[in-house]
């Protein structure tokens, strides 16, 4: 028994629910996108992080003209970094532009999406914490990266105070005063690390790596010489193979998925923004070449046992341990999908085995975002490519259902959309 019923649910209001909504909505679908737009990174994210993306590469994607970042907020130029603050005001005046959102599902969230009918002839049944059950033809799974924090097998079961994922902080006041060890060396580590300092906390970076990268300072004006060595600007950054897998992500799937792994893995491998170097001052301990091998509870905080190259042990005693080790998708940590479900869902290292169009093996299930990097490679990691699988996506869930098919004119632009658009 279902209380309503939609062509489409969405879950999750960030940058890959929004824009699939605004191009579903555009094609004339019922829809129901459920969340606060932008609420993880509002909740989630720290006070005074800024964007690594460039602002180019910084939009959500709808099928309307004058919904870029860049559109917002025309003089923002390449090198000029983006505060946290803009970036979840553009995603909010995106959603109140072009999405159809209504007050009663910004409150609610998914707790549940099971099959509905015999063998789901009926799509999905999706329940809410309200207690509303939707009935709806396909459901789009854009969570975003909340659900898959990772943090070490050698952190992973020691209590929340003693130890947390870099994503559950928003307020780093709270540990002003302490001693914080942060693992990792990219950028969330690093910024994290340089807002604890300036909230008046002593962090202690370890980092695997045997010495921190930083990115180079980016130049708006190129000379044909670089760009030619060098290699185009993309939303991931230069280089020709970086253009490759930021701006066609639809090839990607076509390699070998060892391939496709390497190429998530070692794109945009762990560095710091330009930015952020000089920030990174003597308030801040770097210890480079180690990794955390052991934890262990004392009365005051933690002793976390790190080892080197070479074998040589080493014991640091912090209050507190931010794990800053990325996300790592996985279909298993989605409690929102009913059990059956899940176990019909093709995996591959837990991530969900994704079509063309970004549909699991389960018809009318989509997964987009950090979700499906595994299937079109790393821009799934940014917001960069949200267009991209927003409109795969809709032009999918359009062609299955003729009786709502747009004009000629609307389809083609969903079919073949304007790759003039950033």
């Amino acid at each position: 028994m279902s209380d309503s019923a939609s062509d489409v649910v969405i879950a999750g209001a960030g940058p890959y629910g929004l824009s699939t909504a605004a191009h579903l909505s555009h094609l004339g679908l019922d829809i129901r996108i459920i969340g606060e737009p932008m609420r993880f990174w509002e909740a989630n994210m720290p006070e005074g992080m800024f964007l690594k993306s460039e602002p180019f590469a910084s939009n959500l994607g709808s099928p309307q003209p004058g919904m870029r970042f860049t559109d917002l907020h025309p003089g923002w130029r390449i090198g000029q970094p983006i505060p946290l603050e803009t970036f979840i005001e553009y995603g909010r005046w995106f959603a109140a532009e072009g999405v159809p959102l209504r007050s009663d599902d910004q409150d609610a969230q998914v707790v549940n999406v099971e099959r509905a009918g015999q063998n789901g002839r009926n799509g999905y049944a999706v329940t809410l914490s309200t207690g509303e059950t939707i009935t709806a033809k396909a459901v789009v799974v854009a969570v975003g990266v909340g659900p898959f924090a990772h943090i070490p097998d050698e952190l992973a079961g020691l209590p929340s105070w003693l130890v947390s994922h870099c994503s559950a902080h928003r307020d780093l006041t709270l540990f002003a005063g302490k001693e914080v060890a942060v693992i990792g060396a990219g950028q969330s580590a690093l910024e994290t690390a340089v807002l604890l300092a300036d909230a008046g906390a002593h962090p202690h970076v370890i980092a695997r790596r045997q010495r921190l990268d930083w990115n180079t300072v980016p130049e708006e004006r190129r000379s044909l010489r670089d760009r030619v060595l060098g290699g185009p600007r993309s939303g991931l950054g230069t280089g020709y193979r970086t253009w490759l897998w930021a701006e066609r992500p639809g090839l990607v799937r076509y390699l070998p998925e060892g391939t496709r792994r390497r190429i998530v893995r070692e794109t945009l491998p762990p560095a710091g923004s330009w930015w952020l170097r000089d920030r990174l001052d003597e308030r801040v301990r770097v210890s480079t070449g180690r990794r955390p091998v052991k934890a262990a509870e004392l009365a005051d905080g933690i002793a976390l046992t790190t080892v080197d190259r070479s074998g040589g042990r080493a014991v640091t005693e912090v209050e507190h341990v931010i794990a800053a080790t990325g996300y790592v998708p996985d279909v298993a940590r989605l409690g929102m999908l009913a059990p059956e479900l899940r176990g019909r869902i093709t995996t591959r290292l837990g991530a969900p085995v994704l079509s063309r169009d970004f549909e699991a093996s389960t018809p009318g299930l989509y997964f987009a975002g950090l979700a499906a990097a595994s299937t079109f490679g790393p821009v799934m990691r940014f917001v960069h490519g949200a267009d991209f699988a927003a409109t795969r996506i809709a032009g999918h869930i359009i062609r299955r259902m003729p009786r709502m098919r747009p004009t000629a004119a609307r389809l083609a632009d969903v079919l073949e959309p304007n790759t003039t658009r950033q």
